[in-house]
């Protein structure tokens, strides 16, 4: 894909909206379509890199109510046109056709590789990739086997959310969520992932969330790794002009 003149696109991920309540959430959730609805304006593409929700979970008919600002700001967006890819995270990968159908929002559970003006970029999440971290990689087995989800369902609506909400915030080990703070390359396991991929294909970017922390890592002479951060503490976001990848703060206050 060429990037228009004067066009960017942005990179989200880790907004956890819902989180620990509506009410508390509720303002970063306004700061987000803030955001949305100032970049939209020079927008080619928006890519959300999961954990846009703590916790989704689609029913045949009933999806988790709530966060209809940011929805409708999102079909307000897609609908003009400018393409939006969503990954799910570790809190909304039961994430099923519902934004594919609704929003026209494609929905990827796995990194996919993207060429931006001749700049290769490997985009995802980032939950469960890398060496380490095998607690939570059992976990995720059990989250998304089908007869695991095919229980779930069969709980009421009230219940299994919020159950699951309350897992979500009190459960480390399901939120995968560790101290933001940098371990060091050898101990960051998206690092070591990317490290590898590079033995055997050349990357100008990798970017992905999950971990909470802005980062900007060389990985060699010419590819670097991207953490987004998040829009809890950090309200920072990946904006490619073209050029170069940026990780920027959204400074406004509402």
């Amino acid at each position: 894909m060429q990037i228009p003149e004067g066009k960017k696109i942005y990179f989200s991920s880790d907004n956890h909206l819902g989180a620990p309540t509506h009410e508390d959430s509720l303002p970063r959730e306004k700061k987000f379509v803030a955001w949305l609805d100032e970049i939209k304006h020079d927008a080619a593409a928006i890519f959300l890199l999961g954990d846009l929700f703590d916790f989704w979970f689609e029913y045949k008919t009933v999806v988790p109510k709530g966060f209809v600002r940011t929805l409708g700001k999102l079909a307000e967006i897609r609908d003009s046109g400018i393409p939006i890819y969503f990954f799910v995270g570790n809190h909304d990968l039961w994430m099923d056709d519902y934004f594919q159908k609704e929003l026209n929002i494609p929905v990827y559970h796995k990194p996919k590789e993207f060429t931006f003006n001749n700049k290769t970029f490997l985009i995802g999440h980032g939950d469960g990739l890398g060496p380490g971290d095998k607690g939570y990689k059992r976990m995720k087995k059990v989250f998304t086997n089908p007869f695991f989800q095919w229980l779930f369902r069969w709980l009421h609506p009230d219940l299994g959310v919020k159950l699951a909400q309350y897992m979500s915030v009190k459960n480390k080990l399901i939120s995968g969520d560790e101290d933001a703070k940098f371990l060091g390359e050898d101990n960051e396991w998206l690092v070591q992932y990317c490290k590898r991929k590079l033995e055997t294909k050349a990357y100008d970017y990798f970017v992905f969330g999950h971990r909470h922390l802005p980062m900007e890592i060389a990985l060699n002479d010419t590819a670097k790794y991207i953490n987004l951060g998040d829009w809890i503490g950090y309200y920072t976001y990946g904006e490619f002009d073209g050029v170069q990848l940026d990780l920027k703060t959204y400074e406004v206050k509402l």
